[in-house]
């Protein structure tokens, strides 16, 4: 039997109980370098090192936590909150931020435009302001090249009271890594099925965020050559789903439109648009031989109808563009933004 195990000290990630999770450090160095120790690791050699950072934070450590003040306590502090983000080393190409807990206010009703609270991505590649909630989701940013770029994450508050929040994972990538996305992609998705949502998105309370403008990634996995997204399922089962209104005043029942048209064309998505390249209905016989590229409304569907259906992109690689501008009212009302579910599809012999 071996009589001593080598650990990789920085590599293998651990879990704290309150769900953050570190790497391995050896016990003396943990709170050296600024971290919490949270339990022990590696057969109790070394310690499970969470690394936190808030307002005036500089981070320069793989795997750190954005908190709000007060954290793990909310806020109702106004202000603004920055935190700068250093390279571990050049060869990092993409920071990932993991939205593990995120609610700030809302957008205002009218034109649902985040201008009480919001959250801001600067000196990297450009990112949406987004406020509202956003748990679960995340953000892929260039880092640029060289060394001395620095990302500043921003929280602005301001306003009504309100419960502030957030617990964000900072992960630096290398430029090599597999688990880096596609150029151009602010959210990059992997696996043969997911499901992909507009940022605030909820089916009874949500509002689609104006001003955005980004693109949704999906990796084509091996042997797959098409790609079927479906309206996610409602919140209350037997109602409309709500689950893909992002133009008309959605309170009512509101048909897909599909196209670019021009300003004032009927049917078509002008303002507030999701792309998805070459559409087209998944079980129509005979499949269409036209296609769209833009669809929006209030049903999810690649023709104009009031019927929810399955839509399918051949298209590689797999990607969604999303854009809204900064107007809503008075025709559009309420929209919630999208949530779809997505299935890719094997490569047949005839494809």
């Amino acid at each position: 039997m071996p009589i001593f195990t080598v650990y990789q000290w920085g590599q293998g990630l651990c879990s704290a109980a309150s769900g953050e999770y570190g790497s391995c450090q050896p016990n003396n160095e943990c709170v050296l370098r600024g971290g919490i120790p949270a339990g022990p690791c590696a057969g109790g050699y070394g310690t499970c090192c969470i690394f936190m950072a808030s307002c005036g934070g500089v981070v320069r450590e793989n795997g750190t936590y954005f908190v709000n003040p007060n954290h793990p306590d909310s806020t109702d502090g106004t202000g603004s909150c920055q935190l700068t983000i250093l390279k571990m080393h050049p060869d990092i190409c993409q920071v990932r931020l993991d939205f593990d807990h995120f609610s700030l206010n809302g957008p205002e009703i009218v034109n649902h435009i985040c201008n009480t609270d919001q959250f801001l991505v600067s000196g990297g590649s450009p990112a949406p302001t987004i406020c509202g909630s956003a748990t679960g989701e995340h953000m892929y940013i260039d880092a640029g090249m060289g060394q001395s770029n620095p990302i500043i994450l921003t929280v602005i508050t301001s306003g009504p009271s309100f419960p502030r929040s957030w617990r964000v994972r900072i992960s630096q990538i290398p430029c090599g890594a597999i688990a880096k996305a596609d150029q151009g992609c602010l959210q990059y998705h992997t696996g043969v099925s997911g499901r992909v949502k507009s940022f605030n998105f909820d089916p009874l309370s949500g509002r689609q965020l104006s001003n955005q403008d980004y693109s949704i990634c999906i990796r084509t996995e091996r042997n797959f050559c098409s790609i079927q997204y479906t309206a996610c399922p409602g919140a209350m089962p037997g109602n409309r789903s709500r689950t893909f209104t992002l133009s008309g005043n959605s309170n009512s029942v509101v048909q897909a439109m599909v196209g670019g048209g021009t300003q004032g064309s009927p049917n078509s998505c002008t303002n507030d648009w999701l792309m998805v390249p070459c559409a087209k209905i998944a079980d129509r016989l005979p499949m269409a031989s036209t296609c769209e590229d833009k669809i929006c409304g209030g049903t999810f569907n690649a023709e104009v109808s009031s019927v929810e259906r399955t839509v399918v992109s051949t298209i590689r690689p797999f990607r969604l563009a999303f854009h809204t501008d900064s107007i809503e009212a008075p025709t559009d009302v309420d929209n919630r933004g999208f949530c779809l579910d997505y299935v890719q599809q094997p490569c047949t012999s005839n494809k």
